[in-house]
């Protein structure tokens, strides 16, 4: 793995000095959040190149491409779609990935290097070194810096907890004890203590899930009390470290924990009442503050395609390498793509994405803070260039899906049989897939399945392209002798 840069160091600091850590940063200033640290730097700029499959030779960018990364896979937040993009820059240039035995490193169980397929500890013998961690876990930064080198660039994404909410109902339906028991998400939130039981099986699904996710720990007020059920105990609890690193930065703290209709680049931001559940949250601001030292880029579900401008730049990739398609999607549901904004709601769904991020308020927190953020940062990189690029990777896209697919979009699963592009179904809802056209040159094919392969497919191919399976000669059998 190698040292430790000091700022990684600085993340694994034990909690000592919580008071001291808290007056330093509410003394930082919001501005320091949207302007120190990486927002110095001046981002380069994007190339498309005009034919549809990849050619050799591009324009070389101003920087080496970052090839050493750490996502963190939250769920329901269009999460997968980044995975394929993962899977498919690995793939094509024979980078190794840290891969779980099955699908998930022992989710929900917090992350342990044991769990990487392959994994050697230190002094247990040589190697060779991992590119890419990016398969479901909840993260936990200790044992990551046992699997990936300190440099590694690490990012994660995050969802409005109201569309989370509504994802989530459907998908883990059959999974949380919370959701199973409720007739429907409008009748859990309105009164979801009398379906959700912390630490019951599933129900870490049913709130907070991308602070769950997160592998943050519970403010005070919400840990469970003497006399009332206790949630299993993780044997590696998650530590708050008391220092950050050199790129942490503060919200202002009546704008996090007051959230009122703002306007950043002419994007609202919804209020919530989830605000009334923040009042006393200095713990909340802290863990963000960490969150900020320790996570390069936090992509938002609801600008995805302009996050995804921003995660080409800070890499030094070309935009093609972050053109494809989306996966997991449900039919009728979508993953992102649309701005937070209750405008076109009915009073009622208005009234249920209230509920559902005043009950997921740790969520909420998050959402808020990395929204703010990514819109610092797109100010920083020019909003009309980033327009233009965000056209180009659009057009882009459609002109794959053109050239590639049945019909231009996916499609329900019942039209796919070839069973290596059938995605997983779970859940209540049906999760589209493709179906790809016939005709395609040889070069052609290969890259369109690349594009079309499911999560759980594209990690089997991974798995045996580093794993190959092992030949096993039968062993001649010796002749008896005669009685």
């Amino acid at each position: 793995m190698g040292p430790l840069s000091p700022t990684r160091t600085m993340r694994l600091w034990g909690p000592r000095s919580l008071g001291v850590a808290l007056g330093v940063f509410m003394t930082i200033g919001f501005a320091l959040q949207l302007w120190g640290g990486p927002f110095q730097r001046r981002l380069p700029g994007l190339q498309l190149r005009q034919s549809w499959a990849s050619t050799p030779g591009p324009a070389v960018p101003p920087c080496p491409p970052r090839q050493r990364l750490v996502f963190l896979k939250t769920h329901k937040s269009g999460s997968s779609s980044v995975l394929s993009l993962l899977h498919r820059y690995g793939d094509r240039r024979g980078l190794r990935f840290a891969l779980p035995a099955r699908y998930q490193f022992g989710y929900p169980k917090l992350f342990q290097a044991s769990r990487v397929k392959g994994y050697l500890p230190q002094g247990g013998g040589t190697q060779p070194p991992f590119h890419i961690l990016c398969h479901h876990m909840r993260f936990n930064l200790k044992e990551v810096l046992q699997v990936m080198p300190s440099d590694s660039f690490f990012f994660s994404i995050v969802r409005d907890p109201a569309a989370l909410a509504r994802s989530a109902f459907s998908y883990y339906k059959s999974t949380s004890s919370a959701f199973r028991k409720s007739p429907s998400l409008a009748a859990f939130l309105d009164n979801p203590r009398a379906f959700y039981q912390p630490g019951a099986r599933g129900d870490h699904y049913a709130r907070n899930l991308l602070w769950f996710d997160f592998g943050l720990p519970l403010p005070p007020e919400m840990r469970t009390k003497r006399g009332n059920p206790h949630p299993p105990r993780d044997p590696n609890p998650p530590q708050l470290p008391s220092g950050v690193g050199l790129r942490a930065h503060t919200l202002d703290p009546n704008a996090l924990f007051h959230p009122v209709p703002t306007v950043a680049d002419g994007h609202s931001q919804t209020s919530s009442s989830a605000s009334l559940d923040l009042r006393s949250s200095s713990f909340i601001q802290w863990n963000l503050a960490w969150l900020d030292s320790v996570f390069d880029l936090v992509l938002v579900a609801e600008y995805f395609d302009e996050s995804l401008v921003l995660l080409a730049d800070a890499l030094c990739w070309g935009l093609d390498d972050v053109v494809g398609f989306m996966h997991n999607a449900q039919a009728g549901g979508g993953q992102g793509g649309s701005a937070v904004g209750d405008d076109g709601l009915t009073a009622e769904d208005r009234q249920l994405s209230a509920r559902a991020r005043a009950w997921n308020n740790l969520d909420w927190a998050l959402y808020v803070h990395f929204n703010r953020s990514l819109w610092a940062r797109i100010k920083q990189y020019g909003q009309s260039r980033l327009d233009s690029a965000v056209a180009e990777l659009r057009a882009r896209r459609e002109a794959l899906a053109k050239h590639c697919l049945v019909g231009g979009e996916a499609l329900d699963p019942k039209y796919i049989t070839d069973r290596r592009f059938r995605p997983f179904q779970f859940g209540s809802g049906k999760v589209l897939g493709y179906v790809l056209r016939s005709g395609l040159s040889l070069q052609d094919q290969e890259e369109c399945e690349r594009l079309a392969t499911p999560e759980l497919q594209y990690k089997d191919k991974l798995d045996a392209k580093q794993f190959p399976p092992t030949v096993s000669v039968p062993l001649k059998t010796s002749r008896l002798p005669s009685p």
